[in-house]
């Protein structure tokens, strides 16, 4: 770890202090940035034994509940577990592959699953033996759920799927260990008034008959957890594994990227806070002219600008969380009528969006000003700057909803519907 520390934990509960001090015990002996270096370097499948690991510590899907097999932790908890996971894998495999996906989407996949998808794919998953993710994105586009392409026909008591799935996370480790994903089809006729309705969401097992997996990409960061894609050919699966009520998909995937956005902002202020610390012990010990880097204003007001944007960023998140807390907490949400009596789902919608554009950018641009403030030291894989720039902008350019999607939502929220570009 660095020897510069920046943070704070007064504002935490003691359970909070617990898993963060847990958490970065079980990071240096299993997870040294030396190892998440090599990890990236050498590329997927994500090692078995870290899955293993945050497993045991309980940090996957922290937040279903206790009579489910969680720990019945609240959001609030589980963004900082996130911000943890991405302060000690900067290059965000980590984050990204058990935070986004296992944690934000394994919580709302237990959430509408029956309890054959629980017992068979969400409890292993929380032990790390298993893999649960989201398979959202196809060929022709992924921020537009409601015009997606791929089908489902009820066939008896089976629906038969047909499509392809692409920019998934996660697909190799799922075949290694088991598991499957959240897939989002169209069960009915699109309507050109109203096209999100008709999409049903089915938890989907990686080895169902049909299903073939596509090569993996070759991604420019975040290397050590696999990205691909499958196809759908006749695939089966039973009526039991439609999760929550047919022709609601649409609602329930906006409430999935909803939880995993939480964790990403979490997850990208855990990386701009090692960042910082990293370029700090960097800049106070080298020196040019005499003097120190951290001397130079061109240097020191540049990261004080960057810790400011973190903290007040890390205020945002903890903000967002509570929301959801609430969110969950009240009766009205819980029961779908829409009728929230604090928050209106769109209101804390916009936030999330909030969250998701702006702190995985602001990881980006530490990473950059860092690497100019170090030199040559900067640009080199021996350190973890240009490891975390190109993992972290792949939240920047699109995983779990592209930057400028997040733009539109926000304006909707602020300007109104009346100005929103697809009406």
């Amino acid at each position: 770890m660095a020897v510069t520390s920046l943070w704070d934990d007064r504002d935490l509960t003691d359970e909070q202090k617990l898993f963060k001090s847990s958490i970065l015990r079980w990071a240096e002996r299993n997870l040294p940035l030396s190892r998440v270096i090599k990890m990236n370097r050498e590329g997927h499948p994500f090692p078995q034994d870290i899955i293993k690991g945050l497993g045991e510590l309980g940090v996957i899907m922290g937040t279903v509940p206790k009579e489910r097999g969680g720990l019945g932790l609240r959001w609030t908890d589980q963004a900082i577990i996130a911000e943890v996971i991405g302060y000690i894998d900067p290059s965000i495999a980590t984050a990204a592959g058990f935070m986004a996906v296992g944690s934000g989407w394994g919580f709302t996949v237990d959430r509408y699953a029956g309890d054959e998808v629980r017992e068979k794919y969400i409890r292993p998953a929380m032990r790390g033996e298993g893999f649960v993710g989201i398979a959202s994105t196809e060929p022709g586009g992924g921020s537009d759920v409601s015009n997606f392409k791929c089908t489902g026909v009820k066939e008896g008591d089976e629906w038969v799927l047909n499509g392809e799935k692409t920019f998934i996370s996660g697909v190799e480790e799922a075949q290694r260990i088991g598991g499957g994903y959240w897939v989002n089809v169209r069960t009915g006729p699109k309507q050109d008034d109203a096209p999100h309705k008709n999409m049903t969401a089915f938890f989907v097992p990686i080895d169902t008959d049909g299903l073939t997996p596509t090569e993996p990409y070759d991604d420019a960061g975040r290397n050590a957890i696999s990205t691909s894609g499958f196809i759908m050919e006749d695939v089966r699966v039973p009526d039991e594994y439609m999760l929550g009520e047919e022709g609601k998909g649409f609602y329930y995937t906006m409430e999935g990227f909803d939880n995993a956005r939480i964790l990403i902002g979490g997850s990208a202020v855990g990386v701009t806070r090692r960042l910082l610390e990293e370029a700090a012990d960097y800049i106070k010990e080298r020196e040019t002219f005499g003097r120190p880097l951290a001397k130079y204003e061109g240097i020191q007001f540049e990261f004080v600008e960057r810790y400011i944007e973190m903290e007040a960023s890390n205020l945002m998140v903890k903000k967002v969380a509570a929301m959801q807390d609430v969110r969950y907490d009240e009766e009205g949400w819980l029961a779908r009528t829409g009728k929230a009596t604090t928050y209106r789902p769109k209101e804390i919608a916009k936030w999330i969006a909030m969250i998701k554009y702006k702190i995985p950018h602001l990881a980006k641009d530490t990473a950059d000003d860092a690497m100019h403030w170090l030199g040559a030291a900067g640009y080199s894989s021996e350190f973890i700057f240009e490891t975390a720039w190109r993992g972290v902008m792949s939240y920047c350019v699109g995983a779990e909803g592209g930057a400028n999607i997040q733009k539109i939502v926000i304006g909707r929220e602020t300007l109104g519907n009346d100005y929103v570009p697809y009406r």
